[in-house]
């Protein structure tokens, strides 16, 4: 096929940045089935935004929908192993195996149904055994069965739904309305000596369901630290020190744990509400092709500069990542584009998907939105949200310097250079289409004008259709249909991952391990403040392998934020260096989820990808000390206090970016990429004796480059 004529192909080099991406264990089904999910997934999203706007819900009511309908649409859009492991022929004999847990379900859901149609259920008086045989027993069994068939015997075929995951779906939705119906008693019961056997069948299905959903979301290690939590509840008794508790009986656990102390907690509370809004607005930036505009726009200002296409993920990846908040979906959906044309002028493999991994993560440093981040932390701490994207400036400008400087210095090391301008987007006619930008303003000054956030955000989606209209790709009713679709679609991974969070947040809360943890934090650091924030680094790492950020962040904030606070760190400084870190996870070997998503399309080693992304991303892991030793990168000080620790921190940001990439004015040996890297730390404090000696070496090191002094001669003077 020849390309069109004129400047057509470089106006659609973005093309596809917006396109649905789809897991590999994502179904696609077709015909009336899949217009029937499609709905579903339409009415999801349409729920949540019309009871936010419009008729708020009762908190319990509205999160239990939220989970249980997460779950129920999650198991049938997404099956429990990849496709392009087994696509072929529907197996036999398979209705037959599936056939009695079908049953059981059934009859369970009926009596839950029963209780909606006769206004009657477990009440106080009733036994504790009450509805063993018509709820507890057969939902739990089976469900137990349905999940084996579906691990067993999974449906082959992409376009079909599968049946035992249909019989899972009615599970959920039968835990779903229990717990609904019995809210006004479970208040009450849970977790306490009154509550039912029912209750707790009901809440342990629920847990069952919520972690099975996220193993086939976001993998097996969020499933293994909350097993590991979950368990950790009953053998208590048998743990020595801290860890010590008198250990819980499975009713008064799981019903405790499906109560807003646990899975209906601040984890749901925040996914309910701000993630799904902002996946929604994400969402129709997408369907508006909003998106290609925003990397078109970074192709146009800089794809023809040396390392032109590193340099355009780093802000198109980064203005992405702000909006969407999950940094592996983001490299997916950015790096399709950008790492084959960094390949392209030179960048290795490895290389190009750690400056995407990097920049995506970065996204969620990013003001306004952050991800959802700002508004996360701000539910959590009580700080006004406008503090926090104030207060995030700063840091996400040194971050985005950090890798913008390695991707620039790397590129002079290599001698690359940038794609020919006229292969790229035409900028002045980009120019004329900045009013795409209305949208993300529109929800600054709103929120500035102090309207919520969720009416911010609801204006922002209507601003996103409306200047749509000034473009060729009008959003009409289909367009907002798709985009509320994808909006589930999107939204489904946050759902069960909080979710899971939740039940870690639960077992925190029930058994004190938080309190007793910050205890032993401050035993460890024996009141030292640096000591103290290393092992707060250590753990939100670690905490945030394998996790989306949002559910990283919540639950190391719950462990550790209080110890940090208790040692006299101010609040919003402990919050944002826990968020940084958790954010910083996704490229921290040896999970690093986005940076294994990057090394799937460059085709390179993942290992050696999540490293070269650490590189990348270092300066995340300093500027947080940073923030703490110098508050004034927080914006809290005089201005002239601010602009000295900011200059003093781009200049230090430069002097690490050159170490590690060794090239600082030619080529760096090891002993003075050391050297180098040593005067960047000595401007972390934001002393002036520090900045000087940092500069005074960065001026010696020039010099040898140069061949003004030489290196013996330096070595010879310090004798």
């Amino acid at each position: 096929m020849t390309a069109p004529k004129d400047d057509a192909p470089a106006q659609d080099i973005a093309s596809g940045v917006d396109n649905e991406i789809f897991a590999g264990n994502q179904r696609k089904p077709i015909g009336s089935i899949g217009l029937l999910v499609g709905a579903l997934c339409v009415i999801y999203t349409a729920f949540h935004i019309g009871v936010m706007n419009l008729y708020p819900l009762e908190t319990w009511t509205y999160r239990l929908i939220h989970v249980g309908g997460g779950l129920a649409i999650g198991f049938l859009l997404f099956s429990s192993l990849s496709f392009g492991e087994r696509e072929g022929p529907a197996q036999r004999n398979r209705l037959m195996l599936l056939a009695p847990g079908a049953v059981l379900v059934l009859v369970a859901l009926a009596q839950v149904v029963w209780f909606w149609i006769s206004g009657t259920g477990v009440d106080q008086a009733a036994q504790a055994t009450a509805f063993r045989w018509t709820f507890g027993a057969p939902l739990a069994i089976g469900t137990a069965l349905t999940l084996i068939v579906a691990w067993i015997m999974p449906e082959p075929r992409r376009a079909r739904l599968d049946a035992a995951d249909i019989v899972l779906a009615m599970s959920a939705i039968a835990v779903t309305l229990y717990i609904i119906f019995h809210a006004p008693f479970l208040r009450l019961r849970a977790g306490t000596a009154l509550a039912k056997e029912a209750d707790m069948w009901a809440a342990l299905v629920g847990v069952v369901l919520i972690l099975e959903l996220t193993r086939r979301m976001a993998g097996l290690a969020l499933v293994i630290i909350a097993g590991i939590f979950v368990i950790y509840s009953f053998v208590g008794p048998w743990l020595p020190g801290i860890l010590y508790h008198k250990g819980y009986s499975l009713t008064r656990f799981f019903t405790y744990v499906f109560t807003d102390q646990g899975i209906l907690g601040p984890t749901t509370a925040i996914s309910s509400t701000y993630i799904i809004l902002f996946v929604a607005f994400a969402a129709f930036l997408q369907a508006s092709r909003v998106g290609e505009y925003f990397v078109n726009f970074a192709f146009a200002a800089a794809g023809d500069r040396r390392g032109g296409p590193a340099k355009v993920a780093v802000f198109g990846s980064g203005l992405m990542g702000m909006i969407n908040g999950t940094s592996a979906g983001n490299v997916v959906a950015t790096g399709s584009l950008t790492i084959p044309l960094m390949k392209r002028v030179g960048y290795k493999p490895q290389t190009a998907a750690a400056v995407e991994a990097a920049a995506s993560s970065g996204g969620q440093i990013l003001p306004p939105i952050m991800g959802a981040g700002a508004f996360i932390m701000s539910e959590i701490t009580g700080i006004a949200y406008s503090d926090i994207v104030i207060a995030a400036i700063i840091p996400a400008l040194l971050y985005f310097a950090s890798v913008y400087f390695n991707v620039d210095l790397a590129a002079q090391k290599y001698d690359m250079k940038g794609i020919p301008r006229e292969e790229l987007p035409k900028f002045r006619k980009l120019a004329r289409q900045v009013f795409l930008f209305i949208p993300i303003f529109i929800l600054i000054g709103a929120l500035f004008m102090g309207y919520s956030v969720i009416r911010a955000g609801t204006l922002a989606m209507g601003a996103a259709a409306v200047v749509s209209w000034l473009t060729p790709y009008r959003m009409g009713v289909k367009e907002i249909l798709f985009a509320l679709e994808i909006s589930t679609k999107m939204t489904l991974q946050l759902v069960a991952v909080c979710a899971a969070a939740g039940i870690i947040v639960g077992v925190i809360a029930l058994t004190g391990l938080g309190t007793r943890f910050s205890s032993l934090l401050l035993g460890l650091a024996e009141n030292n403040q640096i000591i103290a924030l290393f092992f707060a680094m250590v753990v939100s790492i670690v905490l945030g392998m394998g996790m989306p950020t949002t559910a990283a962040y919540a639950v190391a904030a719950s462990v550790i934020a209080p110890g940090l606070i208790s040692m006299g760190i101010d609040m919003l400084t402990a919050h944002f260096f826990i968020f940084y870190f958790a954010v910083m996870s996704a490229i921290t070997p040896p999970v690093a989820l986005a940076a294994y998503a990057g090394a799937a399309i460059a085709q390179s080693d993942p290992m050696k990808t999540s490293v070269e992304s650490f590189k990348m991303g270092l300066a995340a892991f300093v500027v947080p000390f940073m923030f703490f030793s110098s508050p004034e990168l927080l914006m809290q000080g005089s201005t002239a206090d601010i602009i000295h620790v900011v200059i003093g921190a781009l200049l230090g940001v430069y002097l690490l970016s050159s170490a590690v990439q060794g090239w600082f004015f030619g080529n760096l040996n090891i002993a003075l990429r050391i050297v180098l890297a040593l005067a960047a730390m000595a401007m972390i404090d934001s002393g002036y004796l520090t900045d000087a000696i940092g500069l005074g070496t960065a001026v010696m090191i020039w010099a040898v480059q140069k061949k003004m002094v030489k290196s013996a001669t330096i070595a010879h003077g310090a004798d």
